[in-house]
C-alpha cells in the first residue's frame, strides 16, 4: 500500500465513516487503475478522459482469475471508487483536475435479487436441524436471524452480545456509514439464539478460553469473518442437500425478508429504516421483484380458457 492509499484508506475510515470492508473495496478499484498505469507507462497527472476510456476498454477485456470477464456493473462500481479516489487526490494537491468526475456509469438494468420462497426457507432450517455436527446449533440460529431481520453480512459478525436486548427481541445494529438503527427479530429466532447462547457458545468459550464479546463465533471461539460466513452458508447446502438453483449467500436471506415483508403489506419507508439503507431507490427494488412473483404466480394457478387461445 502506498502512502498515496494509505491515507486515501484512512480519509474513508475517519472522515467518510466507510466499514473496513467498503473502504478496502475501494482501494481494490484503485489498485486496478494503478496496475493499468503501470502497463501503460502512465502517471498519475497524465490521467484525462481518454486515458480513462482506455482504462474502460481495458477492463471490460480482462480476465479474472476465474476466467471470466469484468461486467459491466463491476465496472461502474469502480468508477464509483475511482472518482472518489481522485477527489481525494486532488484535496490534497497531488492533481489539478478529477476526470473521472466527468465519466459517467454506463446504464444498466439491474438483475432482481434473488430470494427464498416461504417452503424453501421451512425445508432448510427443517433439514438443517437433522445436523449431526457440533456447529448445527449457530448455523441454525445465524439463519433465522439473518431470514427475520434482513442484517448485512458485516452486521451479523460484529454484532455483540451487548447489542442484543433477548427480553425485547431487538438488536442494536451499526450499519454503513457509521449509523445506528435499532432491528427487531421473531420469536423464533430468539429461541435459537439463546439456545446456541447457552450451550455452544458457552462451550467454545471455556474451551477456548477466550473473552470474546461478538456474538457468533467460529469453530475456534473466535469472531466470524465475512468469508466465513460465506463458507457457513455454502456448508449449510451442503450438509442439508438443500438445492435452491443459485448459491445461498447472505444477501439471499436478506432479500428474502424484505420481499416477505413487502408482500406482507409493509410500508416501503418501514423497509427501508429496518434495512438501513440511505435512500428509498434502494428499496424500491423489492417492488419489481413481488410484482414479477405475482405475475408468475397468476399465470401458474389461472385456469386457461379460451382467451388464451386454448381450450379444455
Amino acid at each position: 500500500m502506498n502512502n498515496y492509499h494509505k491515507s486515501f484508506y484512512n480519509y474513508l475510515i475517519l472522515r467518510d465513516h466507510l466499514s473496513e470492508n467498503t473502504a478496502k473495496s475501494y482501494l481494490f478499484d484503485v489498485k486496478c487503475f494503478d496496475d493499468f498505469l503501470e502497463i501503460k507507462k502512465y502517471d498519475y497527472k497524465d490521467v484525462n478522459k481518454e486515458i480513462i476510456r482506455e482504462f474502460l476498454s481495458y477492463r471490460l477485456n480482462y480476465k479474472t482469475y476465474t476466467g471470466k470477464k469484468e461486467t459491466s456493473r463491476t465496472l461502474n462500481r469502480r468508477i464509483c471508487g475511482l472518482r472518489k479516489y481522485f477527489d481525494y487526490l486532488k484535496k490534497i494537491g497531488v492533481i489539478e483536475i478529477n476526470y473521472f468526475s466527468y465519466i459517467h456509469s454506463s446504464k444498466r438494468r439491474d438483475k432482481n435479487p434473488e430470494f427464498l420462497f416461504k417452503s424453501q426457507m421451512e425445508t432448510l432450517l427443517k433439514e438443517n436441524l437433522k445436523r449431526k455436527d457440533l456447529l448445527k446449533d449457530r448455523d441454525q440460529a445465524i439463519l433465522l436471524l439473518l431470514y427475520t431481520s434482513g442484517i448485512r453480512a458485516s452486521e451479523l459478525i460484529n454484532l455483540k452480545v451487548t447489542d442484543i436486548n433477548f427480553d425485547s427481541r431487538f438488536m442494536a445494529i451499526r450499519g454503513k456509514g457509521d449509523k445506528e438503527r435499532l432491528v427487531p427479530f421473531s420469536k423464533r429466532a430468539l429461541d435459537c439464539l439463546l439456545y446456541y447462547y447457552s450451550n455452544l457458545r458457552s462451550y467454545l468459550i471455556d474451551k477456548y478460553q477466550t473473552n470474546e464479546i461478538h456474538f457468533f463465533l467460529n469453530a475456534h471461539g473466535k469472531k466470524l469473518t465475512t468469508r466465513g460466513l460465506e463458507e457457513i452458508l455454502k456448508t449449510i447446502i451442503k450438509k442439508t442437500g438443500v438445492g435452491l438453483g443459485f448459491n445461498l449467500h447472505p444477501h439471499v436471506l436478506r432479500h428474502t425478508f424484505a420481499t416477505k415483508m413487502l408482500e406482507s403489506g409493509a410500508d416501503l419507508r418501514v423497509i427501508q429504516e429496518l434495512l438501513g439503507h440511505e435512500s428509498i431507490n434502494t428499496t424500491q427494488i423489492y417492488s419489481h421483484v413481488t410484482k414479477e412473483d405475482v405475475q408468475r404466480e397468476y399465470h401458474r394457478y389461472f385456469p386457461k380458457d379460451i382467451s388464451d387461445g386454448e381450450t379444455e
